[in-house]
């Protein structure tokens, strides 16, 4: 997994990703909320849906690369076969893809799990 991550920034970087990555969350979860209202079909909520939980995975920072890939992905998808006006999905999607190509961060659980470990070889 760290092949997947140039490294994991940290301090000023590191929070400017956290805030990128709270920031999609949110333009998804108000996209998915305000669509909520509109007479739709169940099926064709499940992009929605699959957005939602992705763009959860990515506010966590848990496979980053992976969620934030198919969050660009769909809302690309969103923006360009659905009617209405595309500027959030398009931009939803293009944060999302900078997020995948970036990487989580220093404060996320990827950084917890996959980053690198600091070995103490000195003898007691």
């Amino acid at each position: 997994m760290q092949r997947l991550f140039s490294t994991f920034a940290n301090g000023w970087p590191g929070k400017g990703l956290l805030v990128q990555r709270a920031l999609l969350a949110t333009i998804v979860a108000y996209s998915f909320l305000t669509g909520l209202g509109a007479p739709v079909y169940s099926a064709a909520l499940l992009p929605d849906f699959i957005v939602l939980t992705a763009a959860v995975l990515v506010l966590i920072g848990l496979w980053t690369p992976i969620a934030g890939s198919v969050v660009a992905l769909i809302e690309l998808y969103i923006a360009f076969s659905r009617g209405g006006d595309p500027w959030f999905p398009i931009i939803a999607g293009v944060l999302a893809g900078t997020l995948a190509v970036i990487g989580p961060g220093a404060w996320s659980i990827d950084a917890r799990l996959f980053g690198r470990k600091h070995i103490d070889i000195s003898t007691h």
